[in-house]
């Protein structure tokens, strides 16, 4: 269905800003190729920080699992080197992004895509009207299952993922394509809600008349 690979990004973190000292506890990557899951990368991280007790209580990432985990110098390089060159994608896309670029500015890596797909603003504009947007209650809007305990880095990343293809599909579906190029989700995102059908309608019924 996805004409490009596209890789669903999660962190799990101490606290929402790198800015205030908040570092990553866990990681999880998942490929989509086509509209299929084929491939992931799961680890949690020792970042030599504290885990606050709310944060155990959300995620159920104990002190004892991190302080036992590989450190950020060892994980974030192989997060990269499996991301490559695909499309990376996330779920409130703008709170993944700042962690990414911090942790990679710590070690000096460079991530080769600069913005990732956000699958929450893609969402609010391709089903309007939900009364929220947060992955647990839009998956369960939509019928996508979590396999296991929200919040926790490899099933967010997974449902986040479902959620992409879940869209991709529906476009497809509605618009009598072939394929879709995630790129277009990209001018999707910037345009607001009440347009989003219109745009659509230009871009893929139009040109498949030419």
């Amino acid at each position: 269905m996805f004409d490009k690979p596209i890789v669903m990004l999660d962190f799990e973190t101490t606290g929402l800003s790198p800015d205030f000292g908040d570092r990553v506890t866990e990681v999880a990557a998942v490929r989509i190729v086509k509209d299929k899951i084929v491939d992931r990368f799961v680890s949690l991280i020792n970042c030599n920080v504290r885990i606050p007790r709310f944060i155990t209580e959300l995620t159920g990432i104990t002190q004892a699992m991190v302080n036992t985990a590989p450190s950020a110098s060892i994980v974030m390089p192989k997060l990269m080197q499996f991301i490559g060159t695909d499309i990376l994608a996330a779920h409130n896309a703008s709170f993944d992004a700042k962690f990414l670029h911090s942790e990679n500015r710590r070690l000096g890596l460079m991530p080769h895509s600069a913005n990732l797909l956000c699958s929450l603003k893609l969402s609010r504009r391709i089903f309007p009207g939900l009364s929220s947007y947060k992955l647990t209650n839009l998956s369960t809007s939509l019928g996508i299952d979590f396999k296991s305990k929200a919040h926790r880095a490899e099933a967010d990343a997974e449902v986040a993922a479902k959620l992409l293809i879940y869209i991709g599909k529906h476009i497809r579906t509605n618009y009598n394509l072939t394929s879709v190029d995630p790129h277009v989700f990209n001018e999707v995102n910037k345009i607001s809600a009440a347009k989003v059908s219109v745009f659509l309608e230009k871009k893929f019924i139009i040109n498949t008349k030419l």
